[in-house]
């Protein structure tokens, strides 16, 4: 699919609605009929969960941190984070890791083909800070540590298989990751100011014990071209990675991570943009930047997590801002797509769909108590785009 770069102003390409108003070939920004309303509509009403959300969508709780999640005797984790589904027959399974440190970690909420809950279970134990990750085209978890010289730790969704610590990847304060099974890498987002965006390149596809670390370069623009160089010590240590090749470009506090259709999108939460790799020529640009938006009218703030649907709408989570998931259509509207009121102190976390695309999974990582033992995991179920 086609995005285009949003500049002051204007869309460069062809004419689209971007920010929720009309930017036309240079046009000012023009409020829409329905202010704020997307492709699915405008929000309505908060539900009994607090949720706002559009016409014929509905919410759920799935877990909430320190209780046992339904039907089951598993207590679920502090600090949700990020997320990912699999597919379990005909039912399917929601992965989410656990930010604390130390014992943080990841636990599985496995659902039937009716979406009930009949099980949930650790997948991991033992280690730092798990904030995002990634789920890989073999059906296995990426979870990522949030520290410095932090580890990505590779896991099993349907518990069978013991956890196992991936250092091939690379050791620095990970993030994001996202599977490109076309060129056969991994993509990994960095949380520092001056962070970088790297691949990890497997000896064999399907086996992260080894491999090749690079990192991108560019120059210091917003759009151009790149290319990517090995990182000579992926260790980090005595050197950063992000340190050790000359002309890689630095990134403010890099966050989610979503490839699709030979496009990778991340986003980073410093300057609160979304950038896009376009990995057939190349080249890279913003897919949004909140500073652009004409009369402080962002819609998007406190970029985070981000997935995509099948249709090829991005979903991308606010870490605070008004605590909303907003949309990125692959027209260039960007809407909101949920709002929970009521929980100012908090951030939402791990979106993935179900396997169908019916189902929204996501967290508010602190809840209403604004403490990472205030968890609270949701279900979102309605008419996506598919």
């Amino acid at each position: 699919m086609e995005r285009r770069t949003f500049l002051r102003g204007a869309v460069i390409g062809s004419s689209a609605a971007a920010f929720g108003g009309t930017l036309m070939h240079g046009a000012a920004y023009a409020a829409p009929a329905q202010p704020g309303a997307g492709p699915h509509g405008a929000l309505g009403a908060a539900d009994a969960n607090g949720i706002m959300l559009p016409s014929g969508f509905t919410s759920r709780v799935i877990a909430r941190s320190g209780q046992t999640v339904s039907g089951t005797s598993y207590a679920w984790h502090s600090a949700p984070d990020g997320g990912a589904c699999f597919a379990d027959g005909s039912g399917w399974i929601y992965v989410s890791n656990s930010e604390i440190n130390p014992s943080g970690g990841a636990s599985a909420v496995k659902f039937n083909s009716s979406g009930t809950v009949t099980g949930a279970y650790r997948i991991l134990s033992g280690t730092r800070q798990n904030c995002a990750g990634g789920k890989t085209p073999w059906n296995t978890w990426l979870s990522c540590e949030e520290v410095s010289l932090g580890y990505v730790y590779e896991t099993d969704p349907y518990g069978v298989n013991a956890a196992v610590q991936r250092p091939a990847m690379g050791r620095f304060k990970h993030e994001a990751a996202a599977a490109d099974p076309v060129r056969q890498v991994v993509y990994l987002t960095e949380d520092e100011t001056n962070g970088c965006f790297y691949r990890f390149i497997p000896t064999t596809w399907g086996n992260l014990s080894a491999g090749t670390l690079q990192v991108l370069k560019a120059g210091t623009a917003t759009s151009g071209s790149f290319t990517w160089q090995n990182v000579p010590d992926p260790d980090g240590s005595p050197t950063a990675t992000r340190s050790q090749v000359s002309g890689s470009k630095k990134f403010n506090g890099g966050e989610g991570c979503h490839y699709a259709n030979d496009t990778v999108w991340f986003t980073t939460k410093g300057d609160n943009r979304v950038w896009q790799l376009n990995l057939t020529n190349n080249t890279y640009e913003l897919a949004y930047d909140d500073s652009l938006v004409p009369g402080g009218a962002a819609p998007l703030t406190g970029v985070d997590n981000v997935t995509g649907s099948s249709y090829g709408d991005l979903y991308v989570v606010e870490d605070g801002g008004n605590m909303e998931i907003c949309v990125i259509t692959p027209d260039d509207v960007v809407a909101p797509f949920l709002r929970i009121t009521g929980q100012s102190s908090s951030e939402i976390t791990g979106p993935a769909f179900s396997p169908a695309g019916n189902r929204l999974y996501f967290s508010s990582q602190r809840g209403t108590s604004g403490s990472s033992s205030g968890g609270i995991t949701y279900e979102v179920t309605g008419p996506f785009r598919v």
